[in-house]
């Protein structure tokens, strides 16, 4: 749950999303959204560095609480990534209007576009960063293709959330991200199966058990 900075915080993007949706976002001013939220023009600026900042202030303390998520210790770094996902967007849940109002504006201005670009990915790198931290023997490819797996899952899980199409759950992104985790095993992505993964054996009438065993366990290892 949010403390009471961060309350605060999200009362003043929930007042300037709402002006951003009634009067445009570039004429709203800062002095209508301090007013709106009932502060002054100065502790606006103490608490945002720009109008743009107040639109992504709900990530940035996302954004924190998922960095602290993963600052404890987890027993597997794979699933710590996804129950930091899943932290995400069940605070989302329960700032969805704040979500819907910040998806109408940002899809109306090129700018703020590109700027939800760059925050999408800010999460991304956490995860990598984590993983890189925790898993020092696995590949870099196979930590930057979970995380960004990961991380894609999630925003399109949570984008159908807030056009409100079928009304996603949080139980539906756990369990496509239990998917996206079945895909990795110690650390190496899942190679879909060929013809090379089936193997046919053809023993002779009377062969011990022992040795078709031995053949076949030979034969999956690839020893010819």
């Amino acid at each position: 749950m949010p403390d009471d900075s961060d309350s605060f915080r999200l009362r003043v993007v929930s007042e300037a999303l709402r002006l951003f949706a009634e009067k445009g976002y570039e004429a709203t001013t800062v002095d209508e959204i301090a007013e709106a939220a009932g502060i002054s023009r100065r502790t606006f600026f103490r608490q945002f560095r720009a109008k743009e900042d107040v639109v992504f202030a709900d990530h940035e303390i996302l954004l924190a609480q998922a960095a602290e998520f993963l600052s404890a210790e987890h027993d597997d770094p794979w699933d710590a990534v996804c129950d930091a996902a899943m932290l995400v967007f069940e605070r989302f849940s329960h700032w969805r209007d704040v979500a819907r109002r910040r998806y109408a504006v940002v899809h109306a201005v090129p700018a703020l576009r590109d700027r939800e670009i760059v925050t999408v990915f800010r999460y991304e790198r956490l995860f990598v960063e984590y993983l890189r931290d925790r898993l020092p023997g696995v590949s870099d490819l196979a930590l930057v293709q979970f995380a960004a797996l990961v991380t894609a899952t999630h925003n399109y899980v949570l984008r159908r959330m807030v056009r409100d199409e079928s009304a996603p759950t949080s139980q539906d992104l756990r369990e496509v991200l239990s998917e996206v985790r079945a895909t990795f095993r110690d650390g190496v992505p899942a190679r879909p199966r060929t013809e090379d993964d089936v193997v046919v054996a053809v023993f002779a009438r009377g062969t011990a058990p022992r040795r078709v065993a031995e053949l076949i366990e030979r034969r999956l290892n690839g020893d010819h």
